[in-house]
This record gives C-alpha cells, structure tokens and sequence, in this order.
C-alpha cells in the first residue's frame, strides 16, 4: 500500500496531479479541496489511496489526512464507488460532508452527481456512528443547510474571484464562532477582513 507520496508536481489540474518520485511520475486523482490546499505548491507530500481492480491500479490523493479517512468511510459504502466519492469531496468540503452525515441532512448530498436520495440516507445510515466515534469529543459544527445568508455570502465572495473552498472554511468558522452574524452582508463583511 502506498501511504503517501513526497516529490515535485510536474502537473496540476482540479481533478488530478502528477507527483514526480525518484524519476517515476504518479498520477494522482485528487478532488477540489486538494486542489484549493495544493494549487500554489510546487513539492507537496500527499497521502494516497491505492484502489485496485482487476483492470486498473487507481491512486487517489488527499491533502489532509481526515479527507482520506472520510474517502475510505465513503467507499465502504455499498454502492459509492472511488469516483462518487471524489466527486463528493470535490462537491462538499469534509467538514460539510460530516454535519450533512451527523445532521442526517439527506439535501445535502443532493448537490453530489452520481448521488441519489437512497444512496444519501445510505451513506447517513451506514457512517452516522463512525464519523461520531471517529470525532470524539471534539463537537461536529452542524450549520444548517438552508442557512440563506451563508449561501449568498458564499456567490458573492466566489463571484469576488475567492477560491470557493477557502471561503466556506471562513465562512463556517464565521458562522460558529459569530452566531449573532447572520446577515449575508455582516458575514461578506467579516470573511473579507478574515481574507484580505
């Protein structure tokens, strides 16, 4: 099992990288949130997911190693295959994905392609109690879906030119630390101090 590469990316896209290893180029699959937290590095030491099948070796990297532990939960998931759960990571950032599990908000998961209404409250039903186990007693920030200011806060500083990842980290941790924001323009005001 190949737990991590460390070497010189040699090429970069939002969907996948080439690391450069003693001479060997890997491609690495990798979803968004990588992408937003690698874009600007050159080396980079990325942990690796190798997915083998009798056709094909995949690898897929990883950023943080909480991204790929909650990669490995998803795939053991009956009927979410590593390409659903790339582009799940790519379509909500790991701390969204967990509050969507432990809030049993089947909505969220709608935004994923390839993720239908069953599939979501299998994915809720199957890994509720491991993401809880997994966290401890570092409480989950569950912020609510249909929170409308954060929504618009979030087109608007995207629509800005902010990485759309970057701005929902501040945006969330906006939101749990200022619960009397709630305004879209007080939280525009407040990630714009955080960003700039």
């Amino acid at each position: 099992m190949i737990t991590y590469l460390k070497g010189e990316i040699t090429f970069k896209n939002p969907t996948f990288i080439v690391v450069e290893v003693g001479g060997v180029g890997y491609h690495v699959n990798i979803s968004l949130f990588t992408y937003a937290e690698i874009e600007k590095l050159e080396k980079v030491k990325i942990l690796t997911y190798l997915h083998i099948k009798e056709d094909s070796h995949t690898l897929y990297g990883f950023s943080q190693s909480s991204e790929r532990s909650l990669f490995r939960h998803l795939i053991s998931v009956s009927g979410v295959g590593p390409s659903t759960a790339q582009i799940c990571l790519s379509s909500l950032n790991p701390d969204e994905i967990r509050a969507a599990i432990v809030g049993e908000d089947v909505n969220a998961f709608k935004r994923v392609k390839g993720i239908g209404p069953k599939t979501a409250k299998r994915i809720i039903l199957d890994l509720k109690d491991k993401i809880l186990k997994e966290s401890g007693d570092e409480p989950l920030s569950v912020l609510p879906s249909d929170n409308t200011a954060r929504e618009e806060a979030l087109s608007a500083l995207v629509a800005l030119g902010f990485n759309r990842t970057q701005v929902q980290k501040v945006l969330n941790k906006i939101i749990k630390d200022n619960p009397t924001a709630t305004g879209a323009e007080a939280l525009i005001k407040l990630a714009l101090k955080q960003m700039s």
